[in-house]
């Protein structure tokens, strides 16, 4: 039975990364290997758990491996609401084009002057909403700017390692380090202080290399920057509000944690709700046509459901190999055969470029438990220590996962996200942004790295 759990995850996974060419989306088979994982669990839970483990069963008489499951999905569903509430807000202020305050601003056409710009605002703009929301924003922006498709490519390449970046620096700019931020191994003063700096030198790498290459001035699009006759749906006003608002509502999260001390999904929750009577309010006076699409209830028909039932099952199938106790057995490996955290971050890192970084760092977060200061100071303080909130191998592992999907255009929700809209051939980002990418990627690894040495 143990073997068959291992089995089924690496087929599973396998479905995942081959999903284009399979035709079958990465949400189908991460629910499929999510139930497949944990019913051969609590069918083979006597050969499978210990035997003292296996025999316990709740205060209602369900079987041990239930109440594991329970367990895990409720941790599991503090991101999915988390993420759910973060994706509405962002969805509700697209829908009242909040973003046209910034896109409208850009005006030069000097390519190299126009590529700092775009990266600039990608890597800010990441860290308070996330990588794929600000990617598929920074595509569309391009769209307005660059005429040229082929040259876009160059744009959207940079979009993609900016947007990693820049989310891997903030408890929101990415969903592998707000996992860990919910988890408790990360804090929000901890996360920004440490790999702001590594995470900058990761875009500044290809920012440098590609002002070298490219030159001259960019042709906009024939048909200019807006569609003539098109009418607005909202006022100046109400987009500027609707922005403030839901932009306030993501930042205001971190400061509601440390404040109340509840989960990070309770604060953007609140901020939804806040939202969401605003929203209300000023368009109480339109008629219903008018008022569905700017509402609430009209954007969640946009939200990427598939996205939150994928995290949902491979999470579950992460947490099912936790359980069996697979992820001790790869943990005791890895630190047998690198024998160091900044190592094996990497590691994780370059495979997160091949493989979905949230069941990377998922199950990292099962395989290195987060150790308390006093029992790292009881135990081996050279090893434990790195494990404790916000220890090096966290911190490391939040700037790993983060930016080494940016290698591969399929490494990262970004990169698919831009590949989708701008049909960038695979082959074509393999030469000439995956070099770029691992350059800036181990430039900030090894910024971190110093950093923490001469700290």
């Amino acid at each position: 039975m143990y073997a068959w759990m291992a089995l089924i995850f690496v087929v599973g996974y396998l479905c995942i990364a081959l999903e284009h060419p399979l035709k079958i989306d990465k949400a189908a088979s991460a629910i499929l290997t999510a139930v497949l994982c944990w019913t051969v669990l609590v069918l083979g839970a006597d050969s499978i758990l210990p035997a003292a483990e296996a025999a316990v069963a709740s205060a209602a008489g369900d079987h041990g491996v239930v109440g594991e499951l329970r367990h895990h999905l409720g941790e599991i569903s503090e991101i999915l609401f988390f993420l759910l509430g973060a994706m509405t807000i962002v969805e509700l202020v697209d829908a009242h084009e909040g973003f046209r305050v910034i896109t409208d601003r850009i005006q030069t056409r000097k390519r190299v002057q126009l590529l700092w710009l775009i990266g600039f605002i990608t890597f800010f703009l990441s860290a308070a909403l996330d990588n794929l929301t600000t990617t598929i924003v920074m595509i569309s922006l391009l769209r307005k700017l660059i005429g040229d498709p082929r040259e876009r490519w160059f744009y959207a390449g940079i979009v993609v390692i900016a947007a990693n970046a820049g989310g891997a620096w903030s408890p929101i700019g990415d969903v592998t380090t707000t996992m860990l931020w919910i988890g408790n191994q990360i804090t929000t003063g901890g996360i920004i202080s440490s790999l702001f700096l590594p995470s900058l030198v990761c875009l500044l790498v290809p920012l440098v290399v590609l002002s070298f290459i490219l030159s001259g001035e960019t042709e906009r699009p024939q048909n200019g920057l807006t569609e003539e006759g098109r009418r607005d749906p909202t006022t100046a006003f109400e987009r500027q509000l609707v922005l403030a608002l839901g932009l306030g509502s993501l930042l205001f999260v971190p400061v509601f944690k440390t404040v109340t001390h509840l989960p990070p999904y309770m604060g953007i929750l609140f901020g939804l709700g806040v939202l969401w009577v605003a929203t209300e309010v000023i368009h109480r006076g339109k008629n219903d046509e008018d008022k569905h699409p700017l509402s609430v209830i009209g954007v969640l028909r946009k939200i990427d459901t598939p996205s939150i039932l994928f995290f949902l099952g491979i999470l579950l199938a992460v947490s099912s190999l936790a359980t069996a106790g697979h992820l001790t057995q790869v943990a005791g490996a890895l630190k047998d055969s690198l024998g160091n955290v900044y190592a094996i971050n990497i590691a994780i890192g370059l495979l997160s470029a091949v493989v979905d970084n949230v069941p990377l760092v998922a199950g990292a977060m099962k395989m290195y438990p987060l150790v308390t200061p006093a029992a790292a100071a009881a135990g081996d303080t050279g090893w434990l220590q790195h494990f404790i909130a916000d220890g090096t191998f966290w911190e490391m592992l939040a700037y790993c996962a983060g930016t080494g999907g940016s290698c591969l255009i399929i490494g990262s929700a970004a990169g698919v996200a831009a590949m989708g809209m701008e049909r960038i051939n695979f082959l074509w980002y393999l030469k000439y942004i995956s070099g770029l990418a691992l350059l800036g990627y181990l430039g900030g690894a090894a910024t971190y790295i110093a950093l923490r040495t001469l700290i």
